[in-house]
């Protein structure tokens, strides 16, 4: 079995994680970290040649990761005014998991139907470490649940789908780095797997597909929630 320190996730066969250069990966990484963190304010303008210096590199590469932050829905074009921050906020967030909601469960249920032993021994594996983690780590949580996943949807025939769910997970991470986990958050996410990995062995689709989907609007109920807080904390 694999240290838990060790385990990092990766994107489905065929998608590339970042899709860009490795200076423009960087980049990507840099600015959108800038971002979730409010080191770039929402609607601030994103000059290329500022990027450029700042980072100092050229202007391509910032171009390239502009345009990745783009597709991810951290940067806005504006006609005429270039490139802008999109605001990280409660509607970005809701509007991303609920997406996952109506993805996941249809990515879940043909996983249920194709399911080798292989799978749900991995699935297994992956969440003994889940469990052995405990949340002490929450990074190498993170890795690892989105690993468990990835297990269901990787093989899946469109990729369109499993695309934009990788995307859309990212996303999430990103943000979610903010919180700590709360125990009943905790508490769910270990016995939601465990009853997920139940339904796959009895090859319980619809039931796993429900659960999935009420797994992930969990998920992004908890962010929503831990970013209200923090909000309320703020105007206070």
């Amino acid at each position: 079995m694999a240290e838990t320190s060790d385990f990092k996730a990766q994107p489905p066969e065929g998608i590339d994680a970042i899709g860009a250069s490795s200076e423009g990966a960087s980049l990507y990484q840099l600015i959108r970290d800038d971002i979730i963190e409010g080191r770039l304010a929402a609607n601030e303008r994103l000059v290329v040649t500022d990027l450029a210096r700042r980072h100092g590199t050229s202007t391509n590469p910032v171009r390239e990761a502009l345009q990745l932050l783009r597709g991810e829905g951290f940067v806005i074009f504006v006609p005429n005014r270039g490139a802008r921050v999109r605001p990280i906020d409660q509607d970005f967030v809701r509007d991303i998991y609920e997406i996952g909601v109506l993805i996941e469960p249809a990515l879940t249920r043909w996983f249920v139907n194709m399911a080798t032993v292989e799978d749900i021994a991995e699935l297994e594996r992956i969440q003994g470490l889940i469990e052995e983690n405990d949340f002490a780590d929450t990074f190498r949580h993170s890795e690892l649940d989105t690993a468990f996943h990835t297990v269901m949807y990787q093989r899946h025939y469109n990729r369109h789908a499993a695309e934009l769910w990788w995307k859309h997970r990212e996303v999430l991470r990103a943000v979610s780095r903010r919180f700590n986990f709360t125990l009943a958050r905790r508490a769910a996410i270990l016995s939601e797997h465990r009853e997920l990995i139940a339904h796959v062995k009895a090859g319980n689709a619809n039931e796993a597909g429900e659960l999935i989907a009420r797994h992930v609007e969990g998920s992004g109920r908890h962010i929503l929630e831990n970013m209200r807080a923090r909000n309320a904390a703020r105007a206070g």
